[in-house]
């Protein structure tokens, strides 16, 4: 356990502990000490990071003591620890010597008695009513004669088997069951997750939409019931798409599911009732409303006969209204001529008009008389309607002359000569500016060529084909060269290699080259 150091440099014989000694220690003591102890006290902070491990603190008036829930333990919880709740843990005591802590690993914990979950809860109430999910302005009403019920609860419970029942007698419609967990930590997100997915249903997909969803459990304590308290829950009721009715529990028991439905249930057989009506008394009332309709129809009926009739007692009888028209028809008939002295009269008329009418011999001759007329007028007006117009194109042909137009044409000429003295200096600078940059690139052209460098006493060797030779390797023995100076061509052929650096070539040229003035320097070729 310890380590004893015999040689410390005071000379004292008290024994020396490295870190990890002293924390194995005080881990030891603690775990031995403290085995497994229940703790009663207020839920400080809660963090829960990813790994699925839960970290909070318990805490009184005068101290607090570091917690931890492991991820197995958590994810078991039938309630989960929030700020401020007081609660009951069991566990063990051990030490963190990462962080020079002591703290209990949790393997339960509970709500510390009733006032505890209901202090909770009013807090989680008060927070949600404050955010508006309770108001009644949300609430809707629910449909009167619905066709398809969605019932979220337990498949296998007697809540189910209440509902259907009481459908069957009171109304038969679809029902849809969407099946959940009605307590236990898997509670609240399923009962969540079934409200959403009901709304999410399309109007017209192959699973009818309900028009009305009852969320439904029997009765139990307020932890059993305490799935629909969860704060999940409450705002998946309040954001349902669909009318909402809350069944849970006994007429007694309260969620906060409850304050977030459009209406609440005592019972779940309650919520069925709410749900559909009787199909009897409807059936009654229809009934009843034919009956009163049948005798609201026969009694207008009857007014209207009776009206009809008062009505045909002040008309006048019929033969009555024709005799009085036949009297003036025959009265009219009477004072008209008879047929033979009309046709005469109008016959007598017809030949007076005719013998005023002008006969076609005439009409033709007075045609003739006006034509002749006119004709000795045409020409007249003819002449004197040409002269006029002669006179009138003398007049604008005396008006045209030509100084306006040698006017514009030569001030159109001063501005050509004008354009044409200010382009023609432009056109000779740029010609000039042109040679004098075409003289610059051929003394660039001739500084950089490589005739330049065989002037300086170098050459350019060339292999058969052509290509230039800069390597030994490139001219093997026996090939054939070109070799290029600054006054002409040399051939040669090569004859081994002179050296490691160095190529040996021979002249093609049988004849001893001229002197070059220096009869001690000897010739390449």
């Amino acid at each position: 356990m310890s380590s004893l150091i015999d040689d410390s440099p005071d000379g004292l014989n008290t024994p020396e502990f490295s870190v990890s000694e002293l924390s194995g220690a005080v881990k030891r003591i603690v775990e031995g000490e403290f085995g497994h102890v229940r703790v009663r006290g207020e839920v400080g902070r809660v963090s829960r990071p990813r790994s699925g491990h839960v970290y909070l603190d318990l805490k009184d008036d005068r101290a607090v003591l570091a917690g931890v829930i492991w991820k197995g333990v958590a994810s078991g919880l039938v309630m989960q620890p929030e700020e401020g709740m007081e609660v009951v843990a069991t566990g063990r005591l051990t030490t963190f010597p990462g962080q020079s802590r002591y703290q209990i690993v949790i393997e339960e914990i509970a709500p510390a008695g009733i006032g505890a979950l209901m202090a909770m809860l009013e807090k989680r109430r008060k927070v949600l009513a404050a955010e508006g999910l309770f108001d009644e302005t949300r609430k809707r009403m629910t449909p009167f004669l619905p066709q398809v019920v969605g019932v979220v609860t337990s498949p296998s419970g007697a809540v189910i088997r209440d509902i259907l029942h009481r459908f069957s007698e009171r109304f038969p419609v679809h029902v849809l069951v969407w099946p959940v967990a009605v307590q236990g930590e898997k509670c609240a997100p399923e009962v969540a997750r079934a409200i959403n997915g009901f709304s999410a249903l399309p109007a017209d997909g192959p699973i009818p939409r309900p028009d009305v969803v009852i969320v439904a459990r029997g009765g139990g304590s307020v932890e059993d019931l305490w799935g629909f308290n969860e704060e999940i829950v409450v705002r998946a009721a309040a954001a349902s798409e669909i009318p909402l009715i809350s069944a849970v529990g006994h007429e007694t028991d309260t969620t906060l599911i409850d304050h977030a439905a459009d209406r609440r249930a005592p019972t779940p057989t309650a919520a069925a009732e709410m749900a559909v009506p009787v199909r009897g008394e409807l059936a009654a009332m229809v009934a009843d409303l034919q009956a009163r309709r049948l005798r609201v129809m026969g009694s207008s009926l009857d007014r209207r006969k009776q009206r009809l009739t008062d009505l045909s007692r002040a008309l006048p009888r019929p033969d009555q209204i024709l005799a009085e028209r036949r009297q003036r028809l025959d009265l009219a008939a009477a004072r008209l001529p008879a047929p033979a002295a009309m046709l005469s009269d109008r016959r007598q008329r017809l030949d007076i008009a005719q013998s005023k009418l002008p006969t076609p011999a005439r009409l033709l001759d007075a045609s003739r008389h006006a034509l002749v007329q006119i004709s000795t007028r045409i020409a007249p007006a003819l002449r004197q309607q040409t002269h006029q117009a002669r006179l009138t194109l003398t007049e604008h042909a005396a008006g045209l002359t030509l100084a306006p137009l040698m006017q514009r044409l030569a001030h159109l000429r001063e501005q050509l000569m004008t354009r044409a003295a200010q382009i023609t200096p432009a056109i000779r600078r740029s010609r000039e500016t042109a040679t004098e940059r075409l003289w610059g690139l051929g003394r660039t052209l001739q500084t950089l060529s490589y005739q330049r460098t065989i002037a300086r006493g170098y050459a350019v060797l060339r292999n058969e084909a052509g290509r230039v030779i800069s390597a030994s390797a490139d001219a093997p023995t026996g090939s054939k060269l070109d070799i290029q100076l600054s006054d002409g061509h040399l051939a040669a052929r090569v004859n081994g290699p002179a050296s490691s650096t160095s190529t040996r070539v021979q002249s093609r040229p049988k004849t001893k080259p001229k002197n070059s003035g220096n009869d001690g320097q000897g010739s390449l070729f």
